[in-house]
């Protein structure tokens, strides 16, 4: 076949999605084309994020599903909250955003998640897991305040469902008496087709116009009666036994919320039959659809995990199209566990649904026994961190910066306030880049140096990540190890010094300026110092190691030594390292200026995580100027 003719192929297996440029463009689409629909997103998909990386497998394996509810309802009257939002991307494509893939997750361009500014389809911003359902209760509220009668629906995951979160929301969804629609897209589950299909028949009989109508009339009536309340309760005693030996889901049902399925995920026209069932239920609604993750391209289908979030792949291998040379810190983590592991079986693991984010897989295959995974619940992962430590043992609790902060009152509460031996492995600490505004790990050192009793570290390379993760096992109390994401720094080998509680590290002495630079700011300061002596000018370097406790003594040396001292860190200003070390300097009176090089107290959106350095100030170039170094 020549070029031309298949170019000429390739737009007109494009031509239904290409007619899609606004919200409810897909009614417009025959039924006989959905199937091929479904495939056009799925090849775009692929396509598209083989280039610019993005959440592939979890969006392949929602498209019939979000057709199915741009089917059902009418976008943007109609609001639909997608808990985490990673599989939003088809949302997209539906609400008009085609183009928006070129750049997606790039600095300035689309995010990967809903973002009420990118549409006024997207009517809430997610990105943290199992937040849905309360916010789509809150919208429904509001809703009825506002005498509207509009459709609600939250879609969540079968993973998110294992956050407590999801449960209060449930358990409070189920005193509405309005409709409210939850969508469980579980990729999970087993469920038996004969038992789906006699909760289908039920589910058919139970939202039929007659039934609702005929069930009103029939207990209004025995309501009235002297004997009516007995007879009532008798036939809902009776039809909930009948239900519990049959549907699934009475575990939803006994909490008050209406259960439906479960639906194949993948057949549209049954979908929005359920959806339009769910429409009429006078309270909360569950509908349970089993669908396949990566569905359509086999490398995600089989390597899920590897296709939750991709870098820019081959599309005929599935394979990365940049092969990594070098450990990152991730890699250094999981080894030095494992060896630690292999020594001191006091020594457990516990991770919130990301074993292999955090490198802990390994772990997990040596030491089944000593590893935990409690499902998205962060709260639960560190109470029960505590509980192993007051039993005992050490566990080293390994989660993203961004999501320990949904943690914040059980560190307080359950570890800190009783002193218990708990090792926080902070991964994802500082800027993450694509993943934007709520996976940025920018936080951490502010919201842990605010309690009493934590303390905290920050490796400069990866020796020294291996080096402070021994430190902590051997601690007495609870501790932190935050670390960035990517490629390990590998420089600075030989300035290996033994870790000191609360001391830091002198990396080069010499006079002038000084810069004390926190974890991943080393490498900056390097670089900074790198131009510095280009230009004639002297500059030492200190490795901050502790950010709580602060090196009061070391500090105040520097302050007296150099004229000026500039604190480094990938973290917020505000209750951040360089405010802890003015603070305590401002006493001191030495005369030498102090700058303090950190974010500002803002949210910082997605890109390349150079790109964002440098936009916010904190590249090399950026720190030179602003505090006037050469």
């Amino acid at each position: 076949m020549s070029e031309n003719n298949e170019n000429r192929l390739y737009a007109s297996k494009r031509s239904i999605l290409s007619q899609i440029k606004h919200e409810n463009d897909i009614k417009n689409v025959s039924s006989s084309d959905y199937v091929r629909l479904a495939e056009e997103i799925r090849e775009f998909l692929i396509d598209s994020i083989s280039v610019t990386g993005g959440h592939l497998g979890s969006n392949l394996g929602c498209v019939e599903l979000t057709m199915a509810l741009h089917l059902s309802l009418n976008l943007p009257e109609d609001k639909i909250i997608w808990d985490v939002g990673h599989q939003s991307y088809t949302h997209k494509l539906l609400t008009g955003r085609r183009e928006g893939f070129e750049s997606l997750r790039k600095f300035g361009g689309m995010s990967g998640f809903p973002k009420t500014c990118e549409s006024d389809c997207d009517c809430f911003n997610t990105g943290h897991s199992s937040t849905s359902i309360s916010a789509g209760l809150g919208l429904a509220l509001a809703r009825d305040l506002d005498g509207k009668h509009n459709t609600i629906v939250s879609v969540i995951g079968d993973g998110s469902l294992t956050g407590g979160m999801a449960y209060e929301a449930m358990n409070n969804a189920s005193k509405l008496k309005t409709n409210f629609i939850i969508v469980l897209n579980d990729n999970n589950m087993s469920i038996s087709e004969n038992v789906g299909g006699v909760s289908q028949y039920l589910n058919n009989i139970r939202t039929a116009d007659s039934y609702l109508g005929l069930k009103k009339g029939v207990y209004d009536t025995l309501m009235k009666s002297k004997a009516g309340e007995g007879v009532v309760k008798a036939i809902q005693r009776t039809k909930s036994s009948f239900k519990q030996l049959i549907i699934p889901g009475m575990f939803f049902e006994n909490m008050g919320i209406t259960y439906l399925g479960p639906v194949d995920g993948h057949d549209i026209n049954k979908l929005v039959k359920v959806i339009n069932e769910a429409k009429r239920v006078q309270g909360a609604v569950m509908i349970h659809v089993v669908t396949q993750k990566g569905r359509g391209y086999e490398p995600a289908v089989k390597h899920p995990a590897r296709f939750h979030g991709a870098e820019p792949f081959d599309v005929a291998t599935g394979l990365p199209k940049k092969i990594r040379e070098k450990a990152n810190y991730t890699d250094i983590f999981s080894t030095v566990m494992c060896k630690l592991g292999a020594r001191n079986k006091k020594i457990v693991a516990i991770t919130a649904a990301m074993p292999d984010g955090t490198g802990l897989k390994r772990f997990h295959n040596m030491f089944p026994r000593q590893f935990f995974d409690v499902g998205i619940a962060e709260q639960h992962a560190v109470t029960f961190a505590a509980g192993l430590a007051a039993g005992g043992y050490i566990p080293v609790v390994a989660i993203y910066s961004s999501f320990l902060q949904r943690a914040y009152d059980q560190i307080l509460h359950d570890v800190c306030l009783q002193n218990l031996h708990v090792v926080f492995a902070i991964d994802r600490a500082g800027l993450v880049g694509s993943d934007g505004e709520t996976h940025q790990g920018i936080f951490d050192l502010s919201y842990l140096s605010s309690i009493p009793g934590m303390n905290i570290m920050a490796p400069k390379n990866k020796w020294e990540l291996a080096d402070m993760l021994k430190y902590a096992i051997s601690f007495s109390g609870p501790i932190a190890i935050r670390y960035p994401r990517g490629e390990a720094y590998d420089e600075l080998e030989d300035v290996r010094n033994k870790i000191e509680y609360g001391k830091s590290e002198i990396v080069y002495d010499e006079e002038d300026t000084v810069l004390v630079a926190v974890g991943s700011m080393v490498k900056t300061a390097c670089a900074i110092r790198d131009k510095m002596k280009e230009a004639g000018k002297s500059c030492s370097i200190i490795n901050a190691r502790f950010v709580k406790p602060i090196d009061e003594e070391g500090i105040l040396a520097a302050a007296k030594k150099h004229k000026k001292l500039v604190t480094l860190e990938e973290n917020v200003a505000s209750g951040g390292f360089g405010e802890k070390v003015r603070e305590f300097l401002d006493e001191k009176n030495t005369g030498c200026q102090i700058y303090n090089i950190a974010l500002e107290d803002a949210y910082v959106e997605h890109g390349n995580v150079e790109v964002l350095k440098k936009e916010i100030g904190i590249d090399p170039d950026s720190i030179i100027e602003r505090c006037k170094l050469i």
